[in-house]
């Protein structure tokens, strides 16, 4: 019996989680995937948006810019990389500059600080390699870039230092009422608890739907985006948008936290809710749109491309309360762009709801910092020689692209929700997201992962399920 059962660990399941564990209360996270950060949350733009694009007065709004407020701190508290870079919105015509003006004003309406409107020549001062023909550009210095893994995972982990069961490859199946618990059917079993926060992604109607008679509708939104090397991260140095148009700010071009140039995404409707595989006409509609605003983007530096979807809610709104005809049922749907912004405001919003009704009482031994994989590269050349003379897997280089040492794999796998596939190693030390996209760093990542968990590399998955990367031996045991 739990007080407060929570579907889905992404970014905002896990950010309700990390609120609600500041308080006495039994929760747990149930997610049908093998860890965190698994949907939208793993597959997005990673930008920490400013607040000027949300309607006036809507929730989104007020939750972005509460958000982009909170990120600065909440990096330094949980250890996760944030930088503050700013965006720009460009407009490639005098003829749009209305649109940009009307932006503008939204976002003084919605409490963006230090919104500037620059002509072509300071834009183009700002950024060199902006297409000769951009005319104007909406400067917004609060937004940013993160990194939504890190972000979600520490999340998770300090939730969970914090007493928050979380419970994996566990499929929520039906939810029924028995006076005033809930009955949360799984694939596992049944969990009894007093309230359901349903943080579902692009399976948020579904549930929803089983408990209330009024419907939503979440329409799975698939976004393509293209990676560059770390040699074209420096191409720009702030955000870069497009005008916003019906689907939304366009295709962007962005540095990323970890040195790379991101492309993306599209925006295109679909409706396999697991639908999350590229396509040629939607990385050529990528490319197509990042030339029109940034010239000289070097393509041949591509190293990956990937797909996510958003949980575009017919309303196009945030819907975060309790379902009037089904008491003890928490709404956190519709949590598409600017959701990643907004988990730490959605996570607060969410919490506060529940200690209202519960009448929760703050503990006295809430743990609010945590440290992340310990990365050497930001240590001393004497700091590093003396780390690895203590522990020497921190002087083995297993991924060779990205320098991730042994020491912070084996850290990856053994800290609080810990890493049990490569796609777990990968989200958390950044090993096989290189160059050569874990062509080679794979097998001794393996290795590590099976003597750490102390099971046979044939039990080794790249992310959970049937994914197994050793599917038989072409050897006859000796």
């Amino acid at each position: 019996m739990y007080d407060v059962i929570i579907i889905g660990a992404g970014v905002s399941g896990a950010a309700t989680a990390r609120e609600l564990s500041r308080y006495n209360a039994k929760v747990c996270v149930i997610e049908k995937e093998e860890d965190v950060c698994c949907g939208t949350s793993k597959a997005n733009s990673a930008i920490v948006h400013a607040g000027y694009d949300a309607k006036e007065g809507s929730l989104m709004a007020k939750l972005n810019v509460r958000g982009n407020a909170l990120m600065e701190q909440l990096s330094k508290d949980l250890d996760f990389p944030f930088k503050r870079i700013g965006s720009l919105v460009v407009c490639k015509d005098e003829e749009d500059m209305p649109n940009l003006k009307a932006l503008y004003d939204r976002g003084m309406t919605n409490g963006v600080p230090g919104l500037r409107i620059l002509s072509k020549e300071e834009v183009h001062e700002m950024e060199p390699n902006l297409a000769d023909d951009i005319y104007a550009a909406l400067y917004a210095p609060s937004a940013g870039i993160v990194c939504p893994f890190h972000l979600n995972i520490a999340l998770a982990e300090n939730a969970n230092v914090n007493g928050v069961e979380f419970k994996f490859d566990t499929e929520v199946t039906d939810l029924k009422k028995s006076g005033d618990i809930w009955e949360v059917h799984t694939n596992q079993g049944v969990f009894e608890t007093k309230y359901v926060v349903n943080a579902a992604g692009v399976y948020a109607d579904k549930f929803h739907n089983m408990v209330s008679e009024k419907k939503i509708h979440i329409t799975p939104r698939r976004g393509d985006y293209c990676l560059l090397d770390k040699s074209a991260g420096s191409h720009v140095s702030h955000t870069i948008f497009a005008l916003p148009g019906k689907y939304g700010k366009g295709i962007l071009i962005s540095p990323t936290v970890h040195g790379n140039l991101l492309l993306g995404p599209t925006a295109i409707d679909i409706e396999d809710k697991e639908g999350t595989n590229t396509t040629r006409e939607g990385l050529d509609q990528v490319i197509a749109g990042a030339n029109l605003n940034v010239k000289n983007i070097p393509m041949r530096q591509v190293i990956t491309s990937f797909a996510g979807l958003r949980a575009h809610e017919d309303g196009h709104e945030f819907i975060i309360e309790e379902v009037a005809d089904a008491k003890g049922f928490i709404d956190c749907a519709g949590i598409e762009s600017p959701g990643l912004t907004s988990s730490p405001a959605i996570g607060e919003m969410v919490a506060d709801l529940l200690k209202e009704k519960m009448h929760l009482e703050e503990k006295k031994d809430f743990i609010a910092t945590r440290k992340g994989v310990l990365n050497p590269n930001t240590l001393s050349k004497e700091e590093r020689a003396a780390l690895i003379k203590e522990k020497p897997e921190y002087g083995n280089i297993i991924c060779r692209c990205e320098m991730i040492t042994e020491g912070e794999i084996i850290d990856a796998i053994r800290r609080p929700l810990g890493a049990k596939s490569l796609d777990g190693v990968k989200r958390r030390t950044r090993a096989g997201m290189g160059r050569c996209q874990a062509g080679f760093c794979s097998p001794r990542t393996m290795e590590i992962l099976a003597r750490e968990r102390g099971v046979n590399q044939s039990e080794i998955t790249k992310s959970g399920g049937n994914s197994k990367i050793i599917v038989g031996t072409n050897k006859d045991s000796l």
